[in-house]
């Protein structure tokens, strides 16, 4: 197979086997850091480089490898396996600390159409700010609410490494690159067949895992073609309340003001912690399965009539008799991934290759919920296509002449209905089942021009995704309240529906009085399965050159020109009742939009300095990007990027970036309609008189059904919770930040394999698309410096009804936040021989945030808040990760530990707290008889460091002279360090702080031939 060498070059740019940035410590494995050669190479290996320049992630520019200016971390293949982790996002996670948690199954239980997604998050800055990429090419999203890719979506057998940078990268790849560039590198040189298969299980019990990969890799056509294929096998069972001790512990804590104690609810109410233990705690629920009527007020304690197993009693206390609905919850969703690939590579001629590649993965997941708990008032969201209106309705009270109302309970009711709270075990749990498709492919031609001087790419890519969710055993409504709308049929015993156009339908009478007491055929009758139904399709078109523009002094001037255009596709479809509400499940509406966009870049690198007095080298890299948007509300977008990396003596660089970076709002962020949520909100009119004074009361009266109400009663009132949906704006524009970064390299020739790389970076985010609060709304409407009534945005974002009450409030996209943070990364390695014993790799990474705030521009000025240091926001102050590697001939063993600082657990309650404690001071100061001595501090907030320890080993030997063997085993969280009791967590653990798994084991073994 004979090539040009810079043929040679280009061709495992193209197929992903990227070059690090730099001559680094970990050779084939770890994790690498940016650095500049410490020996000066024999003239024969000079030439040798400048020959077979390659790229790196975050250009497109032909270069040696040491004359970069991004800071690059680099995780191969072999550091990947030894984590023992079938989740490729779990192991960015655990070894690299830039990187955070996205979505996964850990903390996207809740969420309506993330469940069993894997995405990543650098900085912390939001998963939508994180560019993803495969072999250097954007990729089809995995999520209509936002670009996400998710990364189980890949074979992780044909995974090869991963390169990420930080900070702004828009001027390379385009929008989303604005906290940085994951590049997931595929294989592309591997020969022959190759088989691996690991099992995995707590030794706690739950969350096993079985993965098996498989690819071959062969020329043909004489050398002229190579062919690889890969299939993954990825499976991750879950875990359950049940399996983690620490899960059943019951807790409903809160902070006693007029005690200043710390309270926990017991079956005699809430009572400082101080006084009682652990076993008194309980958080319970009154929805139980057999139901609970006409519950106690404050005048009727331990009163209330409800079911058992053995049937009806009246002295119902629901910390005492409830039901703990944490039992249904899934610390861990299960899910299983099935995923193949196929790249072809074939010279049509010395100077022209044609590439092919086609990815494909199915995704299933199950997330297992309580069954669906109603009461007689539980609203949910109903809307008419015919007018776009939107209303809400609820189940309603039983009729007291309702045949199936025993006659203790009839005795006792109200003539307005029974009231009644209750679980719906026998239409079963509730389950979100999501099955996601993804396709992803490109085609393209690359080739040599100029004699040999130049390179060109052209290429083509497509991809589809499809997502199918089915949401099973919500409750409709509607048929719910006709189905208690029960009477004896003629004959005097059979109970019907009282309504005959229900009847007609299908109507089947509701019993909801003991456990067991709904039949099947009424089960059917009331469950409502809604589906949501993704498709997303995206085609990009990409043409670009490189080549050395023009000499100077100091060498040639390595150039990119490039165009590019993309088009994303974009279609919601829901069914079963999510399109028009009336179920306990959000209403979401069907919708679709597109965007395209037409780019052109270039980009530069000028060698200034080269071999000078305090200057081996100095180099200067320039890059831009104009991009085209589709949509009006989008003008001509720019991005840009210029840095400096000054090597003065051998083995030491300087190294300086500033980059513009964007992000245009994703489809759903600029088009869609109203989709479904509720939240809690104080109204601020509540309490409005004829009189009334307090802040914006004036305009509350202003409102005709508050006014009516005040005419009427004295007094409006409104303190409930309301329909709160989420919908986008076209007036949306794109998000711009500024990137900066300065750093040292180091790899000191008297100490031969050390490398070391600090680097600062500061990021910007200016007219960041964000939401406002619906407190923030209500109050910009009635109580701000912009006038009231219809030209206020924010007035017309609430809707009342008829007596006042608000009835829904739209919660926008705005460009309105500006997120800043800085900080710096610290990353060494060192590597030495022990001659007849071996060798040792020591790797360390650790991340320090300086600050990390958001500062959010509303009607009455700006506003800054700080996130470092919160659990509730994500964001540890410091984290790091180190190994160190012992490998001889074909053993190998590794042991790494990741830290993360200690934190506070809740900005917003430790400020309520701080001001307990202010009023608290200020009675005791005044001799108030509310004064506390020696109040107590905040329980469960302080939540100190988490240090995990992991171990791997692995054997390789030749069975046959074509055959290898590898066996491989390992424990992740070697000490079992489960980290402190997080109040409010998920089985009172958190997913970002970590230790619900506990200790993992693992063995498996790979095949070679």
């Amino acid at each position: 197979m004979q090539k040009k060498q810079i043929t040679l070059a280009v061709k495992a740019a193209l197929f992903g086997g990227l070059s690090l940035t730099f001559n680094s410590a970990f050779a084939a494995e770890e994790e690498n850091i940016t650095a500049v050669n410490s020996q000066t190479a024999p003239v024969e290996e000079v030439q040798q480089e400048e020959v077979e320049k390659i790229t790196v992630t975050g250009s497109r520019l032909r270069r040696d490898s040491f004359s970069v200016a991004t800071p690059l971390v680099t995780m191969d293949k072999e550091a990947i396996e030894d984590t023992g982790l079938g989740s490729l996002s779990e192991i960015l996670i655990n070894e690299m600390p830039q990187v955070s948690m996205g979505s996964s199954n850990t903390n996207s239980q809740s969420s309506v159409s993330t469940t069993g997604l894997s995405t990543i998050d650098l900085r912390g800055l939001g998963t939508n700010r994180t560019l993803t990429l495969i072999d250097g090419r954007r990729v089809v999203s995995n999520s209509y609410s936002g670009n996400y890719v998710s990364l189980s979506t890949i074979p992780s057998g044909m995974v090869e490494k991963v390169e990420i940078i930080t900070g702004g990268a828009s001027a390379a790849y385009g929008s989303d690159a604005v906290a940085g560039v994951v590049n997931i590198i595929t294989k592309k040189d591997q020969e022959g067949f190759s088989f691996k298969a690991k099992v995995g299980e707590s030794d706690e019990g739950g969350g096993e895992e079985y993965t098996f990969d498989m690819d071959y890799g062969t020329e043909f056509s004489d050398g002229r073609g190579y062919l690889f294929m890969a299939g993954s096998y990825n499976e991750e069972k879950g875990l359950t309340f049940y399996d983690r001790k620490r899960a059943q512990q019951q807790d409903s804590w809160d902070y006693d003001t007029d005690e200043m104690c710390n309270v926990m609810q017991t079956e005699s109410g809430d009572q400082c912690m101080r006084d009682i233990t652990k076993a008194d705690w309980r958080s319970l629920s009154d929805s139980i399965p057999g139901g609970v009527f006409d519950e106690k007020s404050s005048s009727r304690p331990d009163a209330g009539f409800w079911y058992d197993s053995n049937g009806l009693r009246n002295d119902w206390h629901e910390e005492r008799y409830g039901i703990n609905t944490n039992q249904f919850v899934m610390l861990k969703v299960p899910d299983e991934a099935y995923t193949g690939a196929i790249k072809v590579d074939y010279e049509l001629t010395d100077d022209i290759n044609s590439y092919f590649q086609v990815q494909y993965s199915v995704n299933k997941s199950l997330n297992n919920k309580a069954p669906e708990s109603e009461d007689e008032c539980d609203d949910v969201l109903t809307y008419e296509p015919s007018d776009g209106s939107f209303d809400t309705a609820c189940i309603g009270r039983i009729p007291t002449d309702n045949p199936y109302v025993p006659a203790e309970i009839a005795a006792d009711a109200s003539s307005k209905g029974i009231k009644w709270d209750r679980n719906f075990a026998e239409v079963g749990n509730i389950m979100t089942d999501n099955e996601r498709t993804t396709v992803r492919s490109w085609a393209g031609l690359q080739g040599v021009m100029f004699d040999g001087d130049w390179d060109w790419d052209v290429s083509v890519g497509y991809g589809k995704f499809k997502q199918e969710q089915l949401r099973l055993n919500e409750i409709n409504v509607f048929r719910a309240a006709s189905a208690l709308d029960a009477e004896y049929a003629d004959d005097g015993v059979t109970v019907q529906c009282a309504d005959a156009d229900a009847r007609a339908d299908g109507c089947v009478p509701l019993n909801l009085f003991g456990e067991g007491s709904i039949t099947a055929e009424a089960a059917d009758y009331i469950r409502a399965n809604p589906t949501i139904t993704t498709d997303i399709e995206q085609i990009n078109v990409l043409a670009y050159m490189t080549g050395d523009l023009f000499d100077m002094p100091a060498g040639p001037v390595a150039s990119a020109f490039g165009v590019e255009y993309r088009r994303d596709d974009q279609e919601v479809a829901t069914g079963g009742g999510a399109e028009v509400g009336g179920v306990t499940f959000n209403y979401v509406p069907t919708f679709s939009g597109d965007v395209e966009v037409y780019e052109a870049f270039a980009e530069a690198a000028f060698p200034l300095l080269k071999d000078a007095p305090g200057a081996k080298s100095l180099t200067a890299e320039v890059s831009a990007r104009v991009a085209d948007y589709s949509w009006s509300n989008i003008d001509l977008v720019g991005s840009y990027k210029t840095g400096l990396i000054w090597e003065p003596i051998s083995g030491y660089a300087l190294r300086a970036n500033w980059a513009r970076a964007q992000r245009a709002p994703t489809i759903t962020e600029a088009l869609s309609p109203p989709r479904g949520d509720y939240d809690s909100f104080d109204d601020l009119c509540d309490g409005t008189t004829a009189t009334s004074t307090e802040p914006g009361h004036d305009n509350c009266r202003m409102e005709p059904t508050i006014a009516s109400v005040i005419a009427t009663d004295g007094e409006f009132e409104d303190e409930n919770s309301g329909y709160s949906p989420n919908v986008g704006n076209k007036d949306l524009t794109e998000e711009t930040a500024d990137t900066y970064t300065f750093g040292l390299t180091m790899a000191p020739s008297f100490i031969d394999g050390l490398r070391v790389a600090v680097d600062y970076y500061e990021i910007t985010i200016e007219d960041a698309i964000s939401y406002f609060d619906n407190e923030d709304i209500i109050q910009y409407c009635y109580d701000s410096s912009l006038e009231y009534g219809e030209n206020n945005t924010f007035c017309n974002d609430i809707t009342r009804n008829s007596e006042g009450s608000i009835q829904e409030i739209m919660q926008r996209n705005y460009n309105v936040d500006e997120i800043t943070t800085k900080g710096y990364d610290i990353a060494a390695a060192y590597e030495f021989d022990l001659n007849d014993f071996g060798a040792l790799k020591f790797k360390a990474d650790w991340m320090h945030v300086i600050e990390y705030s958001q500062t959010v521009q509303s009607p009455e000025g700006a506003a800054t808040t700080n996130y470092e240091g919160y659990l509730s926001s994500d964001i540890f102050e410091d984290k790091a990760s180190a190994s160190v590697t012992w490998y001889k001939g074909g053993l190998r063993a590794r042991w790494s530990t990741s830290y993360k600082s200690a934190v506070t657990a809740s900005r917003s309650r430790t400020e309520d707290w701080q001001e307990a404690i202010q009023d608290n001071n200020e009675n005791c100061a005044n001799g108030s008889d509310d004064c506390i001595e020696n109040p107590e501090s905040l329980k469960f907030n302080d939540i100190g460091s988490y240090i995990k320890h992991n171990l791997s080993l692995s054997y390789t030997t030749d069975i046959t002279d074509k055959t290898e063997m590898r066996f491989f085993g390992g424990v992740n969280n070697v000490f079992d360090e489960r980290g402190e009791f997080i109040l409010g967590g998920k089985g009172n653990y958190d997913s970002s702080y970590g230790g619900g798994m506990g200790r993992f084991l693992y063995l498996g073994a790979e095949i070679k031939m």
